[in-house]
């Protein structure tokens, strides 16, 4: 080739077929989103925080990754913040509590206080009293007593009862957004 002489690019050669970049496309996207689709199912969920019920402990749209599985193999724990699905509500996204009472626990308020088999609850997360009065209550088998954090303004088992462990959707792991709050959930 003479030193002087100006390259010529040359098209691709016509036996590469066409579609080999969309099969490329579909090898590479596929598997991808099947990995999304299996954490997201089962394994894990983002869900964002709407409302103020659970202030102090979680402020409106905080982002958090609810796990999916830990509650398949054990149940609930006091203290643990919960999703959960209430099948009578007809709409809106699903709450999120904080477990209180267990299963055989007996739960009552009173005197701006919760009461767990009659030992006032340590709650070092709340910045407020529980107003109000409830009498003693007994959490039957398979079900969790859960309050919000935000207790003057919190729709919880004061109101709608009781929780089935099968309407809780998984355990609030890990708070990702905003950047500032990122953090575990003890």
């Amino acid at each position: 080739m003479d030193p002087y002489e100006t390259p010529v690019l040359s098209a691709a050669p016509a036996n590469i077929p066409r579609g080999n970049w969309l099969r490329e496309l579909f090898e590479t996207l596929l598997p991808a989103v099947a990995v999304v689709l299996t954490i997201n199912l089962f394994l894990a969920q983002p869900r964002v925080v709407h409302g103020q019920s659970m202030e102090p402990s979680l402020e409106e749209d905080q982002r958090l990754i609810v796990d999916l599985v830990t509650y398949h193999l054990r149940e609930p724990q006091r203290g643990e913040i919960i999703v959960l699905d209430l099948p009578e509500r007809e709409s809106g996204p699903p709450l999120i509590k904080r477990v209180i009472g267990l299963p055989g626990d007996t739960v009552e308020i009173k005197g701006g206080a919760v009461y767990v088999n009659g030992k006032s609850l340590q709650e070092p997360y709340l910045d407020q009293n529980t107003a109000g009065a409830m009498p003693s209550q007994l959490v039957p088998e398979a079900h969790v007593f859960v309050l919000g954090d935000n207790r003057g303004c919190s729709n919880d088992s004061r109101y709608f009862g009781m929780v089935p462990f099968e309407d809780i959707v998984g355990l609030a792991r890990l708070r990702y957004w905003p950047p500032g709050d990122v953090g575990m959930f003890e």
